[in-house]
């Protein structure tokens, strides 16, 4: 036997280590997949190689699950704080020409003119200077092909009313 108890003890180490690791990883960049799933094969084997009934198994387990909800604690921290990019959030825009923008600042667009795209019941979508929005009306009804002006903003709510 190459391993004998030494050599088992060392490889559960190695498989924690990597097991927390490749969660670690799969908390910054989210979506379930090849890290998470690795992370967590690699704990499971390490709990299973390391205990020897079903109570330590438990506890191993236990004390896994806590050092995860500590690495989970500190990991949003740091992305609250802006210590790590989140790769969630849009913070730029991303392609004016094909309507896709961020809402960060939509008061350039308060009194530009467009047409209104589909029926507004209060909410639509308009069109203006080629770019497609969602818009409000002030409460009216307006039909489609309506020409519109977009009067208030408020947040990312563009709030419109028929052109007289």
């Amino acid at each position: 036997m190459i391993w004998g108890i030494d050599g088992l003890f060392i490889l559960a180490i190695i498989l924690f280590i990597a097991g927390f690791i490749l969660i670690g990883i799969e908390m910054v960049i989210p979506g379930f997949s090849v890290p998470g799933i690795t992370g967590i094969i690699c704990l499971l084997v390490g709990i299973f190689i390391v205990s020897d009934s079903i109570q330590e198994g438990a506890i191993i387990t236990i004390i896994v699950l806590a050092l995860l909800g500590i690495m989970l604690a500190i990991i949003l921290g740091m992305l609250s704080k802006g210590k790590l990019k989140s790769p969630i959030i849009l913070k730029d825009e991303q392609n004016k020409e094909k309507g896709y923008i961020s809402s960060s600042d939509l008061k350039y667009l308060q009194g530009k003119e467009g047409i209104a795209l589909t029926d507004l019941r209060p909410t639509g979508t308009g069109n203006f200077d080629g770019i497609t929005l969602d818009v409000i009306s002030e409460g009216n009804y307006i039909t489609k092909g309506t020409k519109l002006i977009i009067y208030k903003v408020e947040g990312s709510k563009l709030i419109v009313k028929a052109e007289s």
